[in-house]
């Protein structure tokens, strides 16, 4: 590609455009993969739908030759993905979060071996041992990284050992990783596998696993990201490739990315850098409305336990501190008790199954359905829904019960969103009462 078309064209260069000021992260969400149209003026993108592109000679064109391969709105939220998450340099969208994680699997090749924390999505769980161990010979050892000392980590990783899958927190029971300590027990083992964060539940907003060690980003972009719940798709992103190792990975999952064709399409790419520009607001508020709910549960005689790392309290309230971003902390403000820690709650209720059951189905604003980090506040029974793919043992194991119930708290309004909460639990109390 030649000089003038990057000068007039920085997305092509997916988010390592040098940037000389240090712009903050709300700037760079509206900015950055939004350059004004050279040709038009136009402040925002306009949606390009052509499938192929004219070529001046052989060989000889503007970057783009097919949509599969490269598409500019694809292109566009790419370099935003790769601005907004801190340390990142490289994006790779993909039409789902599921194709996402099955390109980066595909992507170790045969009889492979991940290290992967227990208490994994259970679409990502299904992918592991259902998909990949059939089809590619993958094995997968599961170990829960929230509690396991550094010689059992160690212990678990072997020669083959190419990948330790993280989430943080995990879904659906918000267990906490410390990914510094992790990062720097993997990067030391003689195998040296990557480390990956599945950032979804916190979004860049809230952390920066990039700079805490981690070596790859995943997003199921469907949440967060987009926040609309009308897209579904995911992305990875990478830091700067400083060494041969990370250089590898990235070409062999943007090779596989292109071979594969598991992309977005250009208006949903559209839709999903819309999103990106509104999500350091909706992440405040999201969090903020979360406190509110979580110390409205705590304080509620129908509720046995509230999991929100955020909520005064909570065990794991020190290392959410520390696992916050930079720009979380500057939101936040001086140290508090409790503090917004993304729109994520999971809590036990008093009754099992049939008092969660008549609290999803008598709340108003929490509607039942799956998914999360809509604008929208949703409300599921991962046990019944999210991870029924999960086996019923290994669900008791995680503490994954009749009685545990999700949250993704919206942005409406936070005082409305506590009544709703509070009305639904009062009917499934006076459910276990008859």
């Amino acid at each position: 590609m030649s000089p003038e078309v990057l000068l007039h064209d920085p997305v092509a260069l997916n988010g390592s455009k040098p940037n000389p000021i240090e712009d903050g992260f709300g700037t760079r969400a509206i900015h950055v993969g939004s350059e004004p149209n050279v040709e038009t003026g136009a402040v925002i993108p306009p949606i390009s739908l052509s499938t192929t592109y004219k070529q001046e000679a052989v060989g000889v064109h503007k970057g783009y030759e097919y949509s599969r391969s490269a598409n500019p709105n694809r292109n566009a939220l790419e370099a935003t993905l790769a601005s907004l998450e801190s340390g990142g340099a490289h994006a790779l969208a993909f039409a789902s979060g599921s194709a996402t994680t099955a390109t980066v699997l595909q992507s170790l090749g045969l009889n492979a071996h991940i290290v992967s924390v227990n208490d994994v999505y259970g679409g990502t769980f299904r992918y592991m041992t259902r998909v990949a161990s059939e089809n590619q010979g993958l094995e997968t050892t599961f170990v829960d990284l929230e509690h396991a000392d550094e010689e059992a980590i160690r212990d678990a990783i072997r020669e083959n050992t190419k990948l330790i899958w993280v989430e943080s927190p995990t879904n659906p029971t918000l267990r906490l990783i410390d990914i510094p300590r992790l990062a720097q027990i993997v990067h030391s083992h003689p195998s040296h596998p990557l480390l990956l964060v599945d950032n979804t539940f916190l979004s860049p907003f809230y952390a920066s696993p990039l700079l805490l060690g981690a070596d790859i980003v995943l997003h199921s972009l469907t949440k967060y990201i987009n926040g609309h719940s009308d897209v579904v798709m995911g992305a990875l992103i990478l830091p700067p490739l400083e060494s041969s190792t990370l250089t590898r990975a990235y070409e062999k999952l943007r090779f596989l990315q292109n071979a594969i064709g598991a992309v977005p399409s250009a208006y949903d790419s559209w839709l999903a850098q819309r999103g990106a520009k509104t999500l350091h607001l909706r992440m405040k508020a999201h969090g903020e409305n979360a406190l509110l709910v979580a110390r409205a549960l705590k304080a509620s005689p129908h509720v046995e336990e509230v999991i929100y790392p955020g909520l005064e309290g909570d065990k794991r309230n020190d290392l959410a501190w520390r696992m916050l971003s930079p720009h979380a902390k500057k939101f936040i403000g001086p140290r508090k008790e409790g503090f917004p820690f993304s729109g994520m709650i999971s809590f036990r209720i008093k009754g099992g199954f049939e008092a969660a059951e008549k609290f999803l189905t008598s709340a108003r604003l929490f509607t039942l359905a799956e998914s999360l980090g809509g604008v929208e506040s949703l409300a599921e029974h991962p046990a019944r829904m999210t991870h029924g793919s999960v086996p019923e043992r290994e669900r008791e194991l995680l503490g994954i019960g009749e009685g545990l119930v999700r949250l993704s708290v919206g942005v409406e309004d936070g005082e409305d969103l506590v009544k709703d909460v509070l009305q639904a639990l009062e009917k499934a109390g006076e459910l276990r009462a008859q």
